[in-house]
C-alpha cells in the first residue's frame, strides 16, 4: 500500500511540475532548500511545560522591581525603556496585582504608559504558579516565577494560549536595583532556552535618564 501511495504523490509532483512551469518551480524548490525559513521554536500553538520555583514565598516577591531584560515572541527589536513594575496581593481576594510603567525608547516626550495584570494562584501548593485572574482575556495566561533571591533579581514567565493562534511568550528578569552584574544576567539567560524562549531575542531595558518622564493618561490593562 505505501508504495502504491509513493507511485501515485510521484506521478501527481511530475503531472504537476509539466502543467505549472517547471523552471520557475524548480527554481522556487532550489531557493528554498538553500534558504530554508528559520524555525523558531517560540511560535508554537502549547504552552511548554514549565517547572516552576520550588519553596517560593509569594510575600517576599511584593514590591518594586526594576525591569532589566524583557523577551515577547511577538516582537524582534528592543522598543522598550524605563520599565518597572510593582507587586502587590490583596488580603481580602489573595488577588496578585501587577502595575507596570514604560515608554517607547524611540519617544521623544518620554510620555509614561501604565498597565497592570492581576493573577490568582490556582494550587497554593505551587505559590510559584499564577493564572490571568481578569475575564477579559480569551484563553489561558499562565505566569510562573522561574528563579527569585528576593532581595536583588528575579526571572518570571508569561506564556499565554489562545484557540488557533499562536501561543505568546514572555519573560521579564527583574531587579531591586537599576543595575545587576553579568554573572546574574547570564545566569538567568540559561534558565530560558528550555522553554522555547529564544534569548537572542531578549532585550535589555534602559534605565537611565528615566527622571524626564512625563505622566500622561496613557493606561493599559
Amino acid at each position: 500500500m505505501s508504495s502504491k501511495i509513493t507511485c501515485l504523490f510521484t506521478l501527481t509532483l511530475v503531472l504537476w511540475l509539466n502543467i505549472f512551469h517547471t523552471p520557475y518551480v524548480i527554481a522556487f524548490f532550489d531557493y528554498n532548500k538553500f534558504h530554508p525559513v528559520p524555525y523558531r521554536p517560540d511560535l508554537q500553538e502549547n504552552c511548554p511545560q514549565v517547572k516552576a520555583m520550588r519553596n517560593f514565598n509569594i510575600t517576599d516577591m511584593m514590591g518594586f522591581w526594576y525591569v532589566i531584560e524583557y523577551y515577547a515572541s511577538s516582537e524582534e527589536a528592543a522598543e522598550y525603556s524605563c520599565m518597572k513594575c510593582n507587586f502587590s496581593i490583596s488580603t481580602e481576594s489573595a488577588h496578585i496585582t501587577m502595575n507596570f510603567t514604560y515608554l517607547y525608547k524611540d519617544d521623544p516626550d518620554m510620555d509614561a504608559l501604565y498597565g497592570n495584570l492581576t493573577w490568582i494562584v490556582p494550587n497554593v501548593d505551587i505559590p510559584a504558579h499564577w493564572i490571568h485572574a481578569e475575564y477579559i482575556y480569551e484563553g489561558v495566561y499562565n505566569t510562573y516565577i522561574i528563579d527569585t533571591e528576593y532581595r536583588e533579581w528575579a526571572l518570571i514567565m508569561h506564556c499565554a494560549e489562545k484557540p488557533k493562534s499562536n501561543r505568546y511568550l514572555s519573560a521579564l528578569m527583574l531587579s531591586r536595583t537599576p543595575t545587576v552584574g553579568a554573572n546574574v544576567i547570564s545566569f538567568l539567560r540559561e534558565k530560558l532556552p528550555k522553554y522555547d524562549i529564544d534569548i537572542s531575542f531578549m532585550f535589555p531595558i534602559d534605565q537611565e535618564n528615566c527622571q524626564k518622564i512625563v505622566k500622561n493618561e496613557t493606561y493599559f490593562q
